[in-house]
C-alpha cells in the first residue's frame, strides 16, 4: 500500500494544472477586452440613463471596502486551480465565460450610468480607486458582473470553508457582495440581476452529471405543450407588470425567470430541469425556481388542507402529499418514494427512492413500470409512503402501477382501490390505457 507521502506527489501531478492555466490565460484578456469594449461603447453614446431608488442615497460610501471589492480578482484566478478534473475546470471556465457573455450583451443592449458622485478618498483606498478608474467607467451596471462572478466563486469555495476560518471566508465573500454598493460602483437593481445571471450559469453548467440543455427535445405530448404555453404566458405577464410598474414590482422579474424555466421543463427539458438529486435541488435550481417552488408548496397545502397527509392503499403502501419531516415520522414510514420534481423531500432516517416527474402529466408506460419497481424495492424495508405534491396524481398512478406489476390487481380494480383509499385522486382515461398496456407487457 502506498504511503500518504507517496500518494501526495502523484495526486498533485494528476491535477489539471495546464488546463486551468490555459483557461486563465484566455479568460483574463477576454474579461478586460470585452468589459472594456462595453464601457467604451457606452461612453461613445454618452449614456446617462440610470435605474436606482431614492433610498440608495442613504447607502454610506465606505472607502476601505475597495479592498474586498478588488480581492475578487485574486479569487477569480485561484478558482481555476481548485479543481481535480479537466471536466470540472472546463465547466467552471464555461460558467465564467457565460456570465461574461450575458453581462456584456446586456451592457451593450441596455447601457446604464451610475447616478451618484463618488466622494474623494485618500491613502491606500484612494490609490486603489485611482487604479480602478483607469480600467473602469461609471457604466456596465445591470446585471452586476461582479455579483455574477461572486455567486459562481462562492458556490465553488463554499465546500472548502469549514470551521472558524470558514466563517471568516464567508464573511469576506459577503463583504465583496456588499462592496459593490459601498464603493459606489453599482446601484441596488444590479445586485439581484447579477445574482440571477450567476445562478443561471451554475444551472447551465452543473457540477457533474448531464448538462441542463443536453436533453433538449421538443415534446410531442399535447398536455405538456399546453402547460408550457401556460407557464410561458405567466412569465410574460409578470415581466410586463414588472416593467410597467417599476420600483418594488421589479422583483416580479424573479418570478418571470422561474416560470420561464418551468415552461422550458414542460416544453423540452423534462424533470431534469429541476436538477433534483437525493431529494434536494441544486443550489442554482433552488434559487432560480424559488418563487415557483414556494407557490407549489403553498398550493399543495391549500388543496390538502383538512385532509390526511397520506392514506394506505394496500400492504403497507400509502400515497400522499410531499410530507414535512415531522409528518413522515408521524406516518412511521420506513421508506419514501418521491415522484415530485418541483418540491424538495424531507430529510430523515428512512430509505429514500426518487423518480422525479412533472406535475399534471400522464406518465408513460416506462415511467409507470419504473415507479412500480421503486415501490417494490422500497417495500422490502417496511412501510412505504409514495408521495407527490398533493398525493392525487403521480403517487396514485404509481401505486396503481405497483398493484398491477405485483399481480395484486387488474387495471380497473387498481384504479378503484386507489381512488377509494384517497378521495380526490384523479386517474383519467389515458392513464387507464397505459395501465392496460403495462399489464399486457407485464404478462408477456
Amino acid at each position: 500500500m502506498n504511503s500518504a507521502a507517496e500518494r501526495g506527489p502523484t495526486a498533485l501531478r494528476s491535477l489539471p494544472w495546464r488546463r486551468a492555466l490555459a483557461w486563465l490565460a484566455f479568460m483574463g484578456p477576454f474579461f478586460f477586452a470585452s468589459y472594456g469594449f462595453a464601457n467604451w461603447m457606452a461612453a461613445q453614446r454618452h449614456v446617462i440613463a440610470s435605474v436606482h431608488f431614492a433610498w440608495e442615497r442613504w447607502i454610506p460610501f465606505l472607502p476601505w471596502t475597495i479592498i474586498p471589492y478588488w480581492s475578487i480578482d485574486l479569487l477569480y484566478a485561484i478558482s481555476f486551480l481548485a479543481w481535480r478534473s479537466r471536466e470540472d475546470v472546463d465547466r467552471h471556465g464555461l460558467r465564467l465565460l457565460t456570465a461574461q457573455l450575458i453581462s456584456v450583451a446586456a451592457f451593450l443592449a441596455f447601457p446604464l450610468h451610475f447616478a451618484f458622485q463618488r466622494p474623494p478618498s485618500d491613502g491606500l483606498p484612494g490609490a486603489m480607486f485611482d487604479a480602478l478608474a483607469a480600467l473602469d467607467q461609471p457604466y456596465n451596471q445591470a446585471p452586476a458582473l461582479h455579483i455574477s462572478l461572486l455567486v459562481i466563486l462562492w458556490v465553488r469555495f463554499a465546500p472548502l470553508l469549514r470551521g472558524a476560518a470558514g466563517w471568516l471566508g464567508h464573511l469576506w465573500l459577503g463583504a465583496i457582495g456588499v462592496s459593490v454598493l459601498t464603493t459606489y460602483q453599482h446601484h441596488f437593481i444590479d445586485v439581484p440581476t447579477g445574482a440571477l445571471v450567476g445562478f443561471l450559469c451554475l444551472w447551465l453548467w452543473p457540477d457533474g452529471g448531464p448538462l441542463s440543455l443536453r436533453g433538449w427535445s421538443i415534446t410531442d405530448d399535447l398536455r405538456r405543450r399546453q402547460l408550457a404555453a401556460g407557464y410561458g404566458l405567466g412569465a410574460l405577464l409578470l415581466a410586463l407588470i414588472a416593467i410597467a410598474l417599476g420600483g418594488a414590482a421589479l422583483w416580479l422579474l424573479w418570478g418571470t425567470v422561474a416560470l420561464a424555466l418551468v415552461s422550458l421543463a414542460y416544453l423540452a427539458l423534462g424533470p431534469e430541469a429541476f436538477q433534483k438529486k437525493d431529494g434536494r435541488h441544486s443550489v442554482a435550481a433552488a434559487m432560480l425556481l424559488a418563487p415557483y417552488t414556494l407557490g407549489a408548496w403553498v398550493n399543495s397545502r391549500l388543496w390538502t388542507r383538512g385532509r390526511h397527509p397520506a392514506d394506505e392503499v394496500a400492504d403497507g403502501v400509502s400515497i400522499g402529499r410531499m410530507p414535512t419531516a415531522g409528518e413522515a415520522r408521524g406516518l412511521r414510514c420506513a421508506a419514501l418514494v418521491d415522484l415530485c420534481a418541483e418540491l424538495p423531500a424531507p430529510l430523515g432516517d428512512w430509505y429514500y427512492f426518487e423518480l422525479p416527474r412533472l406535475d399534471l402529466v400522464v406518465p408513460s408506460v416506462a415511467d409507470l413500470r419504473s415507479a412500480a419497481q421503486h415501490i417494490t424495492a422500497a417495500r422490502s424495508h417496511g412501510e412505504v409512503l409514495v408521495c407527490c405534491a398533493l398525493g392525487y396524481g403521480r403517487s396514485a398512478a404509481a401505486a396503481a402501477a405497483w398493484m398491477i406489476v405485483s399481480g395484486r390487481s387488474r387495471p380497473d380494480a387498481a384504479i378503484a382501490e386507489v381512488t377509494a383509499a384517497r378521495p380526490g385522486v384523479v386517474l383519467g382515461p389515458l392513464l387507464r390505457e397505459r395501465l392496460m398496456q403495462l399489464q399486457h407487457e407485464t404478462r408477456s
